[in-house]
């Protein structure tokens, strides 16, 4: 039997797991469920067969899935991350009110985001990419503290604009298919259409929104601080790169957009240098790390826009920027998640946290034979001149940023002696992940491995680090300190009318009536399915080291 059938199963478990969790048997026990949800969507990227198409014409308007080379690394990044923050959120969510529904939200934006990568058709693709959008908010608000519901205002207003242009953009590229809902048949479409520009401003404008193109960038570090833990994972890991993918499926790469591409380019940079400055000027290591996601997506931002602009063959970028976003990802995820892992933290196992989180953060900034490091040279090899100096250059703001980000993250007060293994294992699983992978695909890229050892490379990797290291000496000598700026930048001038809104919504909700709980019978769950959950958890962290060495030995 093909592999195929992995890709409707990717979508079905977790819609099916976040349907469960309205059930009183299995509520309690959502958390747990949920980490298994994206273990097809692991074995699609691995297992299932390249270009080849499923239609589900009985599904609601009809469904067409495939999985290209490009999409399974997308599909297969965003499948570790959801599995081991997943993991991290059974036991950070412990105790802690409203477990089913965050389970609940959790699967409905798990579902969406693993749909985007294995979309073939539009109506397909904007369920999947709504779906991930508008279920990500009652992540951010999960605390319900007035910190989370200004930055979830913030999100869902900007998530439904973007939503809106995404919608028109797709109907318009629809109409100038004659009704045709393919994504290839719509990608060429746009490119003869006379309303080319207003369908690529419209889908500049959703994607954008989604991957924190500057300055639709706004909500990313405000909801990413507010959220909890295991939820800035996966909103900095994976679910922006649903707007990345979204731009190389839909934009007409290969083809020669001389302004369009470069705005993009020009927007994206700003992103990538802006961003990394703007965030030395932060406190919370979430909001850190929230600006350097910003600066890293608008690196690869940027080299969509000098793709376009220059009219670059569509498969050297695709691939070097599903490379790039492979090990972002992981290295971002494993950063979000040990902000928590050093929390649960003291004395030596905190100093031996932050270690691991120096070489993530190291990687991240292109250090010589990192996984990062390939990702930047992937990411530059199909660039001109221009291009390739300023993502380089970019790796200096970079170390700066995330040296911030090392020297802001603390143990916290109530730390223990070492932190639990479901906090640091699935810190340890995405930084190897991330240094580890990239060297797998390599090939991808269509360079020689040679490529990565030439003398010219290491030192480009090289020298901006030193640089940034000469940079940070001098600040400490001269006591050199940037004044304090707000989250959220530009959102903050909207400070005062976010208030309000906040207010009037939480009058609201005091005057609704409440929807009354079913009772759990525990009758019906059973002392058995106790003692199950209650092993299972125990076992949780060995069996996901076991899982991702076997499917690593396989997919090998």
């Amino acid at each position: 039997m093909s592999a195929l059938w992995l890709l409707p199963l990717a979508l079905a478990l977790p819609l099916l797991l976040a349907a469960g969790s309205a059930l009183p048997l299995i509520r309690d026990r959502s958390l747990t469920l949920a980490i298994f949800a994206p273990l097809p969507g692991l074995a699609a990227a691995l297992f299932a067969p390249r270009g080849e198409v499923l239609v589900l014409p009985e599904l609601v308007l009809g469904v067409t899935l495939s999985l290209s080379e490009t999409g399974a690394l997308f599909l297969g990044g965003a499948s570790l991350l959801w599995l081991t923050a997943g993991l991290y959120s059974r036991f950070y969510m412990a105790g802690k009110d409203r477990g089913g529904n965050f389970a609940l939200f959790w699967n409905l934006c798990l579902a969406g985001n693993l749909g985007v990568f294995i979309a073939a058709d539009a109506i397909s693709f904007y369920v999947a990419f709504a779906l991930v959008s508008l279920m990500a908010f009652p992540l951010v608000i999960h605390d319900r503290s007035q910190k989370a519901l200004k930055a979830g205002v913030g999100y869902i207003v900007l998530a439904v604009i973007g939503e809106a242009a995404l919608l028109a953009g797709l109907v318009l590229a629809s109409g100038a298919a004659g009704g045709v809902a393919g994504i290839e048949a719509l990608v060429d479409a746009v490119w003869l259409s006379p309303d080319r520009p207003l369908i690529l401003a419209l889908l500049i404008t959703g994607f954008g929104i989604k991957a924190g193109l500057v300055p639709l960038h706004v909500w990313l570090p405000v909801a990413h601080p507010a959220a909890p833990v295991p939820a800035s994972a996966v909103l900095s890991g994976a679910i922006v790169k649903a707007g990345i993918f979204g731009l190389l499926v839909f934009l007409p790469l290969g083809e020669t957009l001389l302004h369009t591409g470069a705005i993009l380019a020009a927007l994206g940079f700003a992103g990538a240098f802006g961003a990394a400055l703007y965030g030395l000027t932060q406190d919370d290591p979430k909001a850190i790390l929230a600006y350097s996601t910003v600066s890293q997506m608008g690196l690869m931002l940027a080299a969509i826009g000098a793709g376009l602009a220059t009219g670059l063959e569509a498969a050297g970028i695709t691939s070097a920027i599903a490379i790039y976003a492979l090990h972002h990802g992981l290295a971002k995820g494993a950063l979000f998640l040990g902000v928590g892992a050093m929390s649960a933290s003291a004395g030596k196992a905190a100093h031996r946290q932050r270690a691991v989180l120096a070489i993530i953060a190291l990687s991240v900034a292109g250090l010589p034979l990192t996984g990062g490091a390939l990702a930047k040279l992937a990411l530059k090899a199909p660039l001109g001149p221009l291009s390739e100096l300023l993502i380089t250059a970019s790796a200096f703001t970079t170390a700066l940023l995330l040296t911030r980000f090392l020297a802001s993250v603390r143990p916290g007060s109530a730390g223990e002696a070492r932190a639990p293994l479901v906090r640091s294992v699935p810190v340890m699983v995405l930084g190897a992940g991330a240094l580890i992978l990239p060297w797998m695909v390599w090939n991808m890229s269509g360079l020689p491995m040679s490529y990565v050892w030439q003398w010219s490379n290491l030192l480009n990797g090289a020298l901006p680090l030193a640089l940034a290291v000469l940079a940070v000496w001098a600040a400490q000598r001269t006591r050199l300190s940037l004044p304090a700026a707000p989250q959220g930048d530009l959102l903050a001038l909207a400070e005062p009318a976010l208030t309000k809104l906040v207010t009037a919504l939480q009058t609201l909700g005091r005057r609704l009536p409440s929807v009354p709980r079913l009772p759990a019978r525990k009758a019906l769950s059973g002392r058995l399915l106790d003692r199950v959950e209650a092993g299972l958890a125990r076992a949780l962290p060995a069996l996901l080291l076991g899982l991702v060495l076997v499917l690593a030995l396989l997919a090998a």
